[in-house]
């Protein structure tokens, strides 16, 4: 699906290197596609834009362009294509929902990260289908993480197959575009309890982030939660606080992840973690239930507990500025 630089990230789908109208270095070529559920959108000022996902372009000029040369991405999160129960009974049209719904957004999103469990039993055809979905939206490109269930039985050597061409050790990466630094995790395939990076991980992102000022924005993707949410259901990452301290010198760093299916926003000093929705179903609240299984809700409510996520950064803001946006 995906072709990569011989540096961190992918090419667009087809294979293709194609610059985009700012130019683009083979650094910025980089990483890696995918989708997902819930969406957040970023605005960065200043910079170059990367190159396009074959099949995904708008071909009409009505797709806003971000003003000032900022970019704009556009984070879904759980989307679980192959999810069959009653929380959500068709999780293929509330996907295709989210979609429409990036698409309807008012601007073309430089690019969409999907920060995990694209699908459910992370089969074959499921993979293709979630690919498939993805040629629908219109962006320059797509980018992945793995979540657990795209791990099932085989360590995620299918997910790579689809989804991880170009990406280093187990899929993780990184790239540059507009002046923002951002990195890729993998934290779902060692599992005991938590999420877990692992020491070549660890020294990939060391390595990274050495060369760096200390001035230069981050943004960290990872399905499993880089903060403490709940221990107790699996929602933090063993040994993440080594990542973090690599992190501390950063002006300005934000965490965005997935799995816990639903919004949750932590800041520590410089780093503020954010959890996303999903496109699928709801998970219960941290300890408002003897487990984390699908939550079934009333039909005309489901809608409600799924969506996406818009937020806008520029360069010199301390904050990032979000807006929730559900399929309702």
């Amino acid at each position: 699906m995906t072709a990569y630089d011989d540096h961190h990230g992918p090419a667009p789908l087809d294979d293709a290197e194609e610059p985009s109208e700012h130019g683009m270095s083979r650094r910025q070529l980089l990483r890696h596609a995918g989708w997902f559920g819930g969406a957040v959108v970023l605005t960065v000022a200043g910079g170059e834009v990367i190159s396009h996902v074959a099949g995904a372009r708008d071909s009409t000029a009505e797709a806003a362009t971000a003003p000032g040369g900022a970019l704009r991405f556009v984070q879904v999160s759980d989307s679980h294509i192959g999810f069959q129960g009653p929380a959500n009974t068709d999780v293929v049209g509330s996907f295709t929902e989210a979609i429409h719904q990036v698409n309807g957004l008012g601007f073309r999103p430089d690019f969409v990260m999907h920060s995990g469990d694209l699908t459910h039993l992370s089969t074959a055809g499921q993979f293709d289908q979630v690919r498939q979905m993805m040629t629908g939206l219109r962006t320059d490109r797509v980018f992945t993480v793995p979540g657990e269930h795209d791990s099932i039985g085989d360590a995620g050597r299918a997910y790579r197959q689809t989804f991880g061409k170009g990406t280093l050790g187990d899929g993780w990466y990184s790239f540059d575009t507009h002046g923002v630094h951002f990195v890729a995790l993998v934290n779902t395939l060692s599992l005991e309890k938590l999420g877990h990076l692992g020491t070549a991980q660890i020294d990939f992102v060391r390595r990274d982030l050495a060369g760096l000022p200390s001035d230069t924005p981050v943004v960290v993707f990872s399905h499993i939660p880089l903060f403490a949410m709940y221990p107790k259901w699996g929602w933090s990452t063993d040994d993440a606080l080594k990542v973090i301290a690599l992190l501390r010198r950063f002006s300005s760093v934000t965490c965005l992840n997935g799995h816990v299916h639903q919004l949750f926003t932590k800041t520590e000093g410089n780093i503020t973690f954010h959890s996303a929705t999903t496109t699928a179903y709801p998970l219960p609240e941290p300890g408002r239930a003897p487990a984390p299984t699908p939550q079934v809700v009333p039909a005309r409510q489901l809608k409600d507990a799924l969506g996406i996520r818009t937020v806008d950064y520029r360069r010199g803001d301390q904050q990032l500025a979000i807006k929730d946006e559900r399929l309702a």
